[in-house]
Parts: structure tokens; C-alpha cells; sequence
């Protein structure tokens, strides 16, 4: 019998933004568990919370009430050092739009966060995973958006971290390069047994997951578990 670990627990998760007069629930007491090593996409249309989901979880935003804990220690009543020192060394973060420095190499905007490690991944190896590594020396300007999303991704995993969270990693991207950076992600989860969490508007690369998370208004409308999880190329665009 397997027995699943959990990495981050979530009990009655809510978030409320304040604008003015209006007040906007993001999440509504969300209740949900995501196990080490395992690969989830979190699906929902634009103002449904998965970004904030994934914020709250990376230790970028805090709650309004609820906890969330990460390999049992409580992140919602962490200090901000704490929340720094879980960022540095936990998560690494996926976005849909890159921001690499743009006059650092691509190498270079690896090694940088590679620092930030104690037990950091190759940045040559890492090019070459992402198949990039004659474009070492290139500066962002100098690269393709497909490239530089490449670029980003092992920024990411340059880290080691435990868990790898992606906000939208292909919206940009055309299909062929999706595929690329989806198969970099897989292989990561795979290979070194990694957390990966994916939020999306995609519905295709549910397909690929472990479980698939449906938000709807700030709430887990269902979770979905995916007996037979597709390769990155069976991924429906």
C-alpha cells in the first residue's frame, strides 16, 4: 500500500482583497492537501482564485484566514523572513512572462539562482536539459519567446526546490515549444520526484496530471484523479 505524504495542507483557505468600498472573496474556505511528488494543475477561467491559490502556496500572499502549511510547518502565521527563507529555498517559481534580467546571459540568469540554493543543479546541465545550451551566452534580447520561457524554467529548477509552481508556463508559447517546456516540467516531477503544480486555463494539460483542481468562484468546485496520466505530446491544445 502506498502511503501518500502530504507537502502542503490547506484547511477553510481565505482570501479577501479590500479595493475601496468593494470587497473581492478570492478564495472562499478552500480545504485541500497536495502530496510530495506529485504533479497537479489547477484549472479555472480567469477571477476564479488559482492565482491567488498559487500565491498563497509559493508564500508570496497570506491568507485572511485559514491556515496553509508546508511539510507541517504553518506559513500563514510566518514572519516575513520566514516567508523569505521558504521562497529561497522550497519553491521555485514558473511564470508566463519570463522575467529574466535582461542584461544577464541566459547562463547568467541561471547561476543567480542557482546562489540562492544549498544544494543548487547545474546551470550547463540545465541548458542542456532545456535544449538550449549553445544559446549559453545569449541575452534575453537575443532570444526567442519560447527561448527565454526555456530559460525561465531552469531558473526554476536551478534551485532544487521541493516544489515547482507554473502560472500559465505555455500561455505564450506556441505548441511545439508548450511541449518542450511541459516535458521539462514532467521530467523534473519524474525524474527527481518534485512537486509540480500548474495553474492553467488549458484544460489539455489536466490530462497530464496526477489530479486535476477545478476553481470556480473562489472554490474547489471538484478534484479529479487521473488514473492514467498522458505524455506532453498526447496533451490536447
Amino acid at each position: 500500500m502506498i502511503v501518500l505524504k502530504s507537502i502542503i495542507s490547506a484547511t477553510n483557505l481565505t482570501k479577501i482583497y479590500i479595493m475601496g468600498e468593494v470587497k473581492v472573496e478570492a478564495l472562499k474556505g478552500v480545504d485541500f492537501e497536495i502530496y510530495d511528488g506529485e504533479f497537479v494543475v489547477i484549472l479555472g477561467p480567469s477571477g476564479s482564485g488559482k492565482s491567488t491559490m498559487l500565491n498563497i502556496i509559493g508564500g508570496i500572499d497570506q491568507p485572511t484566514e485559514g491556515t496553509i502549511s508546508y511539510k507541517g510547518k504553518c506559513l500563514a502565521k510566518a514572519s516575513e523572513k520566514e516567508l523569505t527563507s521558504y521562497r529561497r529555498g522550497a519553491v521555485g517559481f514558473v511564470f508566463q512572462f519570463y522575467n529574466l534580467i535582461p542584461n544577464l546571459t541566459a547562463k547568467e540568469n541561471i547561476e543567480l539562482a542557482a546562489e540562492l540554493s544549498n544544494d543548487p543543479k547545474s546551470p550547463q546541465e540545465l541548458l542542456e536539459k532545456v535544449g538550449l545550451s549553445e544559446r549559453a551566452l545569449n541575452f534575453p534580447s537575443q532570444m526567442s519567446g519560447g527561448e527565454q520561457q526555456r530559460v525561465a524554467t531552469a531558473r526554476a529548477l536551478s534551485k532544487n526546490p521541493d516544489i515547482l509552481l507554473c502560472d500559465e508556463p505555455t500561455g505564450a508559447l506556441d505548441i511545439k515549444t508548450g511541449i518542450h517546456v511541459l516535458n521539462v516540467l514532467r521530467s523534473f516531477n519524474r525524474d527527481y520526484g518534485k512537486t509540480v503544480i500548474i495553474i492553467t486555463h488549458n484544460a489539455g494539460i489536466g490530462a497530464m496530471a496526477d489530479r486535476i483542481f477545478h476553481i470556480k468562484d473562489g472554490l474547489i468546485d471538484k478534484i479529479v484523479i487521473n488514473e492514467a496520466p498522458v505524455s506532453p505530446a498526447e496533451v490536447i491544445w
